[in-house]
């Protein structure tokens, strides 16, 4: 029923998240209205995406440049490094504005139903970064203390028990977010006085 340029746009749009058939014919007329100057700067946006927006190479957060903006900042508390599963958790921590540590991004979680092992995420980094850190040079440069900050869910917590038990032997302290965060829930839908008091009030593991 649709020309074939229009079809795709259909196609592809129903691929996203949450995005059903009829939102995405909806999208695509919406798309198809638009003044093709408008619409090319949406086509520009996903282009300039895939090809500018990296890892960092250090944390794994998103970013232009080899370090993100965080990793390049030297204010930042290195004795902190808080371990989230994917970018967008790390957004919801800083609009905090009260963490002032570091990151790293595990780029996922474990999720042995959907194939989801320790080797699919970023954990040799992690390992790396604890072990760099025990032989800095300067005290003030070295981790003391590594907090979990994975979701408040099954595989969240199956994530940071793992890590709990491959870091134990790293020299650090091993933390994890209190439960102010409701269970089977996520960091990033957080509202941000829980997710504060799940930061204050975090507990050893």
């Amino acid at each position: 029923m649709y020309p074939e340029p229009m079809l795709r746009l259909i196609e592809e749009l129903a691929k996203f998240p949450g995005i059903g058939r009829k939102t995405a014919e909806r999208l695509a007329f919406y798309v198809l209205k638009t003044p093709a100057a408008e619409a090319m700067k949406l086509a520009y946006a996903i282009r300039d995406l895939k090809k500018k927006t990296r890892n960092c190479s250090l944390c794994n957060n998103l970013t232009e440049a080899e370090l993100c903006r965080i990793c390049a900042d030297s204010k930042r508390d290195t004795s902190l490094l808080c371990v989230v599963e994917q970018p967008r958790d790390l957004i919801a921590i800083e609009k905090l504005e009260r963490y002032r540590g570091r990151y790293h991004v595990l780029l996922g979680n474990l999720a042995l139903l959907e194939g989801i092992e320790a080797k699919d995420l970023a954990i040799a980094g992690l390992i790396a970064r604890l072990r760099r850190s025990a032989s800095a040079e300067h005290e003030q440069d070295r981790i003391r203390e590594v907090i979990l900050a994975t979701n408040p869910n099954l595989d969240g917590d199956a994530t940071a028990l793992y890590l709990a038990e491959e870091l134990k032997d790293q020299g650090v302290k091993i933390t994890h977010l209190a439960r102010g965060l409701p269970s089977g829930g996520s960091i990033e839908a957080a509202n941000r006085a829980n997710l504060f008091e799940a930061f204050a009030r975090r507990t050893a593991l």
